[in-house]
């Protein structure tokens, strides 16, 4: 597995990182405890070293997991995980129906390191993002209570996520931040606007969550596709039946890549979104094994200029039909 570099920061891991929010939640059926673990133990001995979590995934339970299954690979691997949640029975976000409460106050954010500490059962979290802007909270608060802990070397680098160009410049002024990670693919480019190019002109890194559009990208789905009770797709504007027709041109231009170059439309999202930035990690996430190596597997494909030019010349006529969240989840995302 070849290995990149978050912006300018010493923070190396592998091109592909593994997202482990399914594992957990919200998809369905939590996944079995002893093949979630020899899931995240393979994708050690297939050279990832970049694995995400957060608190809220469970909640607590992910965390909890990889804890346990990387244990064995300590100072081998890179675990990322995220604050910002109220998680306080009231405020139960499973489901994510009503919307989950924010709080990054200093004194939450200090308290949930040392809760995050104990379930990943390391002596510093390798990055630590908040997980979606609170706008009751000045980010240069929030800056300086993760720069406080990495004073105090419980943290070792400071991310957001889903942050407008606005607040990273913010942010960042206070306390250098290694990487975004926010929601891109080739359905979802709001990034390219002005994100993208504040992280390149500030040297941060970009993590890509739901690289392959929750699993659409893949060319699994069609508009008869149901959703297990629990799987929070159900409830998402884009995986209405209507737009997953309306939306299957993108995944046709894929698998035509696809076709030519031996590979999977997952395998071509993947190494599209590699070809972007250098300093671009995916986390694509998966709970069975044989998927996860297909997505490996998209480190390995390389798509030249005409490639990449025949991709973006069709997917710019392609209108993406149906918002990513309902109103009440996309107004989290910051300015």
């Amino acid at each position: 597995m070849q290995k990149r570099t978050l912006g300018r920061s010493n923070l190396e891991v592998s091109a592909l990182g593994l997202g482990c929010m399914g594992l957990s939640f919200g998809y369905g059926s939590v996944t079995d405890k002893s093949e979630a673990i020899a899931l995240l133990r393979a994708a050690v001995e297939k050279g990832v070293t970049f694995f995400d979590t957060a608190e809220v995934y469970g909640p607590f339970t992910n965390e909890e997991l990889l804890g346990e299954a990387l244990a064995p690979f300590k100072g081998q691997v890179v675990i990322a995980t995220k604050f910002g949640f109220d998680l306080s029975p009231q405020n139960d976000p499973r489901g994510m129906k009503g919307g989950p409460a924010l709080d990054s106050r200093p004194e939450h954010i200090k308290a949930v390191a040392e809760a995050s500490l104990k379930r990943l059962q390391v002596d510093a979290l390798d990055l630590f993002y908040q997980h979606r802007v609170d706008d009751a909270v000045p980010i240069e608060d929030v800056a300086g209570a993760v720069r406080d802990l990495i004073q105090q070397g419980k943290v070792k680098h400071f991310g957001l996520s889903e942050a407008g160009a606005q607040t990273i410049r913010r942010a960042h002024a206070v306390q250098p931040i290694t990487a975004l990670q926010s929601e891109y693919s080739l359905w979802t480019r709001g990034p390219e606007a002005e994100v993208l190019p504040t992280l390149e002109e500030l040297g941060i890194g970009f993590v890509p969550y739901s690289p392959l559009g929750r699993g659409f990208l893949t060319g699994k789905m069609d508009g008869g596709t149901t959703f297990a009770n629990g799987d929070f797709r159900a409830t998402l504007p884009r995986f209405t039946p209507q737009a997953m027709k309306a939306n299957q041109a993108l995944v046709d231009l894929l698998g035509q890549i696809a076709a030519r170059k031996a590979a999977t439309p997952a395998q071509i999202a993947l190494a599209w979104l590699l070809a972007q930035r250098p300093w671009i990690v995916p986390i694509p996430g998966t709970t069975k094994l044989h998927r996860l190596e297909e997505n490996l597997g998209g480190a390995d494909v390389q798509l030249s200029p005409e490639d990449l030019r025949e991709i973006e010349g069709t997917a710019s006529q392609i209108t993406v039909l149906g918002a990513r969240y309902p109103e009440h989840i996309e107004r989290l995302t910051g300015r």
